[in-house]
């Protein structure tokens, strides 16, 4: 597998400089759209696709359901998925609550399968849209932002 990048420039307001900084940010080239996967899965588990596409379905539900409760979700190889939450910090333990939540989400932590894919990918830099690209060496294995500081710029999306 290879990633590709192109680099961009950011601001980070961390201290009063505003001080600009340049970061590889990732380059997504397509996306596979849910019929596809289906298709895909169907193939390779020979499982008829309707019944593919039911049990994910069905499997988003379950998943809604446990981590609605706060529960961690183990799915085998695939990984585990737990409730998650960034809050604003607060200079005293009283002023902590509810209020001080910024985002509630859902964090993936990948299965074994994932990890070994993720320690041998390759990263390859990008020249704008074109399409061409440098070899940067590979088995770059990325931080992991659960600990902080994932050197990665912030999502435009996000």
């Amino acid at each position: 597998m290879a990633l590709k990048y192109v680099v961009k420039k950011r601001v980070f307001g961390f201290d009063k400089t505003k001080t600009e900084k340049y970061v590889a940010q990732n380059v997504i080239t397509n996306t596979v759209n849910f019929r596809d996967l289906c298709k895909e899965v169907s193939m390779f588990g020979m499982i008829p696709e309707g019944a593919v596409k039911h049990v994910i379905d069905a499997l988003i539900d379950a998943l809604n359901t446990n981590l609605n409760k706060g529960l961690s979700v183990q799915l085998g190889d695939f990984g585990c998925f737990r409730p998650g939450m960034n809050c604003k910090s607060q200079n005293e333990e009283k002023d902590v609550d509810a209020d001080t939540v910024r985002r509630v989400k859902i964090v993936l932590t990948p299965g074994y399968k994932f990890k070994d894919m993720l320690d041998n990918v390759s990263i390859y830099k990008t020249e704008g849209n074109s399409g061409t690209s440098s070899g940067n060496g590979g088995g770059n294995k990325p931080e992991n932002p659960d600990e902080g500081g994932s050197g990665e710029a912030p999502d435009p999306a996000a």
